[in-house]
């Protein structure tokens, strides 16, 4: 059973994208690994900005100063 996580800022993903994340996640699971998409499971994480760091600094942060 494959189990994909997928985290993303929460910046406004509308339910519609989310669902088409999940559809292709598991398409792709399918075509490439020949997975059962019945038993395939995606979660999609959305994580404030304020909780996300790259470098150092939060996204918060290297978005408000141009990075």
């Amino acid at each position: 059973m494959p189990f994909v996580n997928i985290k993303i800022t929460r910046e406004g993903a509308t339910t519609a994208q989310k669902a088409e994340l999940i559809k292709r996640t598991t398409q792709m699971l399918v075509d490439v690994l020949g997975k059962n998409p019945a038993r395939t499971v995606v979660v999609i994480e959305e994580v404030e900005t304020d909780n996300w760091g790259i470098g150092g600094e939060s996204i918060t942060s290297r978005r408000l100063n141009g990075n």
